[in-house]
């Protein structure tokens, strides 16, 4: 399966197929509803047409009759992936989900396991309507009139991810996915949420790694709020800058968008004190968000699982959180003070039940994994759920503006009573490997 990660972009920009934004698509037999694409369980990705599954095998396609939209679906008893050829921007995908005879259970992500819909259960004979809102991108910096004007430097394992590809890429997964249908259209007026940060905000292809970031889209009202992640592992804010991932935004970012930035991990690591630079840049991104008339949220880094003898979380960032809070009183903006709320969070769970939100896993846990994963920075994705709650708690508490397009999915959150780690849903993806991030 991952061999199929790497094929795609040297075709994507010289497919005329590219340029198109509107898809319907109809799972299932060979039967279609009117104006709709039929998806079938043959239907394997062809860069030809544009769209399909990155892999048929275990693929079942069943037709119950009736209704041509909902009375069949594609389902499998292995996650499976269908992607589509389509430019940056962000979409509105309308999904119907379910089974006209039977039960089903699907789990929905997009491109690198970004969360969308959790365990999305239906009755017996019940097909249900779910909207996701998903933003898609590529690594091409363009003017006004579209033309090149730059690119992202990816490092080599970006070029494998499947969010820099100009592909939009589904993910279904969970007990028994059945999937009837599905239409794509832009979406120009949604508020976005640009991230930037490092590993522990981009979205982690691979399990068991995983990041806030990644979870947080699943805590938005779709349609209204779209999260844009364009961190990734090892950045500091000077690669950011030297990378042009800053630059990138600043060519997408419009008034009402929010941008928020998370650095200190790696800026720590590279040498780089708050008072050579960090602070110069983060206000340097702050007037420049303001001036696009964006809203910039700063958010100080989590700490890592470090425990003293008392089991109290020690800092091990030196002062860069509080430079971060100085600099937001400063600057008058508003900020998510993630570095208090995880160590209330981590203090809750205690010194031994906290590696179970971390990446802690006996040897050969996951493929070519000979020796134990015991990782103090990085989370797995229940630890990733975790801390993307104390975010939307932030942001709920503090009544910013975009509180009011939190979604039910958020319940009221205590960092001092975090959800058991025995209640929390994640069906695996198929994307695992054991190489720990850049950064740390």
């Amino acid at each position: 399966m991952k061999n199929w990660i790497g094929i795609i972009t040297v075709f994507i920009c010289s497919s005329m197929f590219a340029q198109q934004t509107n898809f319907k698509f109809d799972f299932g037999g060979g039967r279609a509803q009117d104006g709709y694409i039929p998806i079938t369980e043959h239907s394997k990705f062809d860069k030809k047409m544009g769209y399909g599954f990155m892999d048929i095998s275990g693929l079942k396609s069943v037709d119950n009759g009736g209704n041509a939209l909902t009375g069949d679906y594609i389902t499998s008893d292995k996650p499976f992936y269908f992607s589509v050829i389509i430019p940056e921007g962000n979409y509105d995908i309308k999904l119907n989900l379910g089974d006209s005879k039977r039960t089903s259970e699907t789990t929905v992500r997009v491109e690198n396991r970004r969360l969308m819909l959790d365990d999305v259960k239906t009755k017996e004979g019940e097909v249900v309507e779910k909207l996701i809102t998903v933003h898609i991108k590529d690594s091409i910096i363009r003017n006004q009139n579209g033309i090149e004007i730059g690119t992202v430097k990816l490092k080599p394992r970006e070029r494998k991810y499947l969010h820099w590809d100009n592909l939009l890429t589904i993910e279904f997964n969970d007990k028994a996915p059945k999937v009837c249908a599905m239409t794509i259209q832009p979406n120009k007026t949604v508020k976005t949420i640009y991230l930037t940060g490092d590993s522990t905000v981009v979205d982690a292809l691979y399990e068991p790694w995983a990041s806030w970031g990644q979870m947080l889209p699943y805590f938005f009202v779709p349609k209204e709020v779209v999260i844009a992640n364009y961190a990734e592992s090892g950045e500091t804010l000077k690669a950011f800058v030297d990378r042009h991932r800053i630059d990138k935004i600043w060519n997408k970012i419009k008034s009402g968008d929010y941008l928020f930035i998370q650095f200190g991990h790696n800026d720590q690591k590279s040498g780089n004190s708050t008072k050579s630079g960090y602070r110069k840049k983060l206000k340097e991104w702050i007037q420049k968000a303001k001036q696009l008339g964006a809203v910039p949220v700063l958010v100080t880094s989590m700490n890592r699982r470090v425990f003293d003898e008392n089991n109290k979380i020690v800092n091990t960032l030196d002062d860069y959180p509080t430079a971060m809070r100085e600099i937001a009183k400063e600057e008058n903006v508003f900020l998510i003070d993630l570095n208090l709320i995880s160590q209330t969070l981590f203090e809750a769970m205690g010194a031994e039940n906290s590696k179970k939100a971390f990446v802690y896993y006996p040897a050969n846990s996951y493929p070519n994994q000979p020796d134990a994963l015991a990782d103090d920075t990085h989370f797995n994705t229940y630890g990733a759920y975790e801390l993307a709650k104390c975010v939307v708690k932030s942001i709920v508490e503090q009544k910013l503006p975009l509180s009011k397009f939190v979604s039910k999915n958020y319940i009221k959150f205590d960092p001092q009573k975090p959800d058991a780690v025995e209640t929390f849903h994640w069906p695996e993806s198929v994307f695992m490997e054991a190489l720990k991030p850049d950064g740390n």
